[in-house]
């Protein structure tokens, strides 16, 4: 445990520069002094308060390491308190803080992948045969729940992601495909309903990787034609983007992107996009 001194000596060490009542105010003048100094504070109100609740932060992770951590050596404890009392130590504190967290994360990720069965991921969804058909023979169904679901969010209305209507759109199990101008746009419910901003790179990681390096297995089978190419999403806030320079009513890209990659690439694609222990080396 650490001793009441060790506390005092982080706690005088974290906040020997920020403001300090008088002493003798009664309770209403501290409350009226405190407000005062929240108001006066550089950045205003709301950055005093990031920095009590990022200084007590410290205070506690330093409390801990020195219970049970390396700081129980008291010459690396009396450092990293001189370290807490200058803002030059205290964001070299956090630095390693932070880069020490990432190390426990990427090895617990190693170690739950090393425990993982060896083999082809497992297709995220499917897709019914008579959704690929229509999408084949460009006869769309429309807009449906999912992609009702899609329009009503927060951030879609907000960003104004259909504030112009896409020509044509696929509804399927899994979300819809949208047509417009010479691409298709694919909106996955999963992804979404995770956080689409936090998949655009890792859709790219995965194209890049099936198709510089393919597994064997069903990913890519058929190879890519020419002129279809991957974009990501940012632009139409969808998962990824499928380009054609030949248009989209080729009858042979459509076969092949509706019985290929919609039926037998994009649910694995999504299963390892969403896979969070696979951090999506590139080859």
């Amino acid at each position: 445990m650490a001793s009441d001194l060790d506390t005092v000596r982080v706690l005088r060490a974290l906040f020997n520069d920020m403001p300090r009542a008088p002493e003798g105010l009664t309770q209403e003048e501290t409350v009226a002094w405190v407000r005062q100094s929240m108001m006066d504070y550089e950045g205003g109100d709301m950055a005093y308060m990031l920095e009590h609740i990022t200084r007590n932060a410290m205070l506690d992770i330093a409390l801990r390491l020195r219970e049970d951590g390396h700081l129980q050596d008291d010459v690396a404890f009396d450092e990293t308190v001189e370290m807490l009392s200058t803002p030059e130590g205290r964001k070299t504190f956090m630095d390693r803080i932070i880069a020490a967290q990432k190390t426990v994360d990427a090895t617990a990720r190693l170690l739950r992948r090393a425990k993982r069965t060896p083999g082809e991921p497992e297709p995220h969804f499917s897709s019914l045969p008579e959704e690929i058909q229509r999408f084949i023979d460009a006869a769309p169904g429309g807009p449906g729940p999912l992609y009702a679901e899609y329009a009503a969010r927060e951030d879609v209305i907000e960003i104004g992601v259909f504030d112009v209507a896409p020509a044509q759109v696929h509804e399927f199990s899994w979300g819809f495909v949208a047509e417009h101008g010479d691409a298709w746009h694919f909106y996955v419910a999963d992804v979404w309903r995770r956080g689409t901003v936090g998949y655009f790179d890792r859709f790219d990681r995965v194209w890049q990787r099936e198709t510089t390096s393919p597994r064997g297995g069903a990913l890519f089978a058929s190879p890519v034609p020419a002129g279809i190419a991957m974009d990501d999403g940012i632009g139409s806030f969808s998962s990824m983007v499928l380009t054609s320079e030949a248009g989209l009513s080729d009858p042979d890209l459509r076969h092949w992107v509706g019985e290929v990659f919609i039926l037998k690439v994009l649910p694995y694609m999504v299963s390892q996009v969403l896979d969070d222990d696979d951090d999506l080396p590139l080859p």
